[in-house]
């Protein structure tokens, strides 16, 4: 057996400059980080002695005679790329709910690989399987998604990610900032679940649809990118200013499609306004999943009491990217 763990994201600035059809053209950054909640994906080699040939398990359970059977389309495009001859079991668990914003999908692309590859015998490095990732989401299922939850999936760490740069599809630079400075962004950082989860692909869809109109919002977003890095670089400079471009951030993203909001998401933003937050956002397309907020400390249980109805999930910053952490190809 062999066992991924594969870790999800929080894109801080930049999201949408990571459309292939807008970087191709006018390059693209995002700066952001991976989190102490996972995707887990165990893969064997299933023995002969039943009725089925493969067994897939995530919210459903496939039982199927060939991979041209499985309905999971991740799963589907994956085995057809990178399984053996041979039966498979493969099952899904995951440490948050799925499309919520946190680069799930891409999440469960780049474990499954991983772990193919590994049952395989085959050490994949990060460039070629975020590369994998990407060709599998955008080029055979034709997902309307950009090209950073596969990087910050297969990569971790907190990093800067440009696209488009140099002829080469993306380039990856962590954020040299102490450990101390990115513990203190950390623990100004609440993530509440708003309970509504939703499909990326309309959402990105429209918002591609519209990206020509929309080239100043774009170029905006990714020069936000700029501006963070000099603001956690830089130790004399008020790491609350994080914040308060969070905010302008999600008012322009907020413009780019009519589905990225609506009356309960605005109300649960607003509240954490109230109640001492200097900006937010929801995180990945938008539409429902996680809304993320940056606040002092000492405004944490006020915009909690405020926000009473919804889960608060504490999380940490992440630095190892998709892991085989069980290896027992024989098992």
């Amino acid at each position: 057996m062999i066992i991924s763990r594969t870790p999800f994201r929080v894109s801080l600035f930049g999201g949408g400059s990571d459309f292939p059809n807008w970087y191709r053209n006018h390059g693209g950054s995002v700066i952001g980080t991976t989190i102490d909640k996972y995707c887990y994906i165990s893969v064997r080699h299933l023995p002969p002695f039943f009725e089925h040939k493969h067994r897939i398990v995530y919210r459903e359970i496939e039982l199927v005679q060939s991979i041209k059977e499985i309905k999971h389309p991740s799963a589907k495009a994956c085995m057809e790329r990178f399984s053996s001859d041979e039966g498979h079991e493969i099952h899904h668990d995951g440490d948050l709910p799925a499309r919520s914003g946190l680069g799930s999908s891409s999440s469960f692309t780049v474990g499954l690989i991983n772990a193919l590859q590994a049952l395989k015998g085959h050490r994949i490095n990060k460039e070629d399987l975020a590369l994998s990732a990407i060709n599998i989401e955008q080029n055979v299922l034709k997902e309307a998604v950009g090209s950073q939850d596969q990087v910050w999936a297969s990569y971790g760490g907190f990093n800067r990610i440009d696209f488009g740069v140099d002829g080469k599809e993306f380039r990856v630079k962590p954020v040299f900032t102490s450990g101390d400075r990115l513990d203190y962004l950390n623990k100004h950082l609440l993530l509440f679940f708003t309970g509504q989860t939703r499909t990326a692909n309309d959402i990105e869809k429209d918002k591609i649809s519209q990206i020509n109109e929309n080239t100043l919002a774009y170029d905006k977003l990714r020069n936000m990118v700029g501006f963070a890095q000099e603001i956690l670089d830089n130790d004399r400079c008020d790491i609350k200013d994080i914040g308060l471009m969070m905010n302008e951030s999600w008012q322009i993203k907020k413009g780019l499609s009519k589905n990225v909001s609506n009356i309960l998401i605005d109300s649960y933003y607003s509240a954490g306004l109230s109640a001492g937050a200097l900006g937010g956002k929801l995180l990945g397309a938008g539409g429902g999943g996680f809304m993320l907020f940056f606040a002092p400390p000492d405004r944490h249980a006020g915009i909690q009491q405020k926000l009473k109805t919804l889960i608060r999930v504490d999380f940490k910053f992440e630095t190892e990217g998709s892991q085989i952490i069980v290896y027992e190809p024989d098992k």
